[in-house]
């Protein structure tokens, strides 16, 4: 198996913390500003992230050609890989959970619906699900969801055009076992909130990152 390169956030406790195998979008690192203030929220709620690059993301950085991503089955496999480095080299008292950006958050709740999961990894979270293509309300991305073998958080802003809270609400899917919903009042796809608001978008993150830490210390 050939090491995968990692981004590691150590969360700021002194105590056993939760691993969370973080995924990026399509479109951008993982040291992306986002992501970049997303792993220090995290730490901040003693949570450890390891981020990592799927391969067409690698390439990218080598020659900074922009690339669409990777077959689903190439982006699950290179998953999988992360996440068997990753529960060989901790403690066995940590938890393991797998999460993503978007379309990140997206592969991490399939390998959740996966019977052969990692027994180690206890759960998904999902910053910004893609439930569908913007403007196309007929192509949902949720089928998986009755079959997830593992609980998932997924964390949304209220108007995020892949997903707003009044048509994600309407399908009742927080109903379903294993899929919990948290909202982010006024945030958009990246958590950006509306210009009156006096939230910024660091403190949206801030609030995922709470709402991420509590489903995972709640699954420890």
């Amino acid at each position: 198996m050939n090491s995968v390169t990692v981004f590691k956030t150590r969360a700021k406790s002194s105590v056993a913390a939760p691993v969370l195998v973080l995924a990026h979008g399509a479109g951008a690192p993982a040291d992306s500003p986002f992501m970049e203030l997303l792993a220090a929220a995290l730490s901040a709620q003693g949570v450890t992230t390891v981020r990592f690059e799927f391969p067409y993301m690698e390439k990218r950085r080598e020659d900074g050609k922009k690339r669409p991503p990777d077959r689903q089955p190439t982006l699950l496999g290179h998953f999988r890989t992360v996440i068997a480095e990753t529960c060989a080299g901790i403690d066995g008292q940590a938890g393991v959970f797998v999460g993503g950006k978007s379309m990140g958050g997206r592969m991490a709740s399939i390998l959740a619906a996966e019977p052969g999961i990692d027994d180690a990894v206890r759960g998904a979270v999902c910053f910004g699900y893609p439930f569908h293509p913007p403007g196309k309300n007929d192509r949902w991305r949720t089928d998986h969801f009755q079959s997830l073998c593992r609980p998932i958080q997924i964390i949304q802003g209220t108007r995020d055009p892949f997903g707003k809270q009044a048509e994600v609400e309407a399908r009742a899917l927080d109903t379903l076992d294993n899929v919990n919903l948290a909202w982010l009042e006024g945030g958009d796809h990246d958590y950006r909130p509306l210009a009156r608001q006096s939230e910024s978008r660091e403190d949206l993150i801030q609030q995922a990152a709470a709402a991420a830490a509590r489903f995972m210390i709640g699954q420890e």
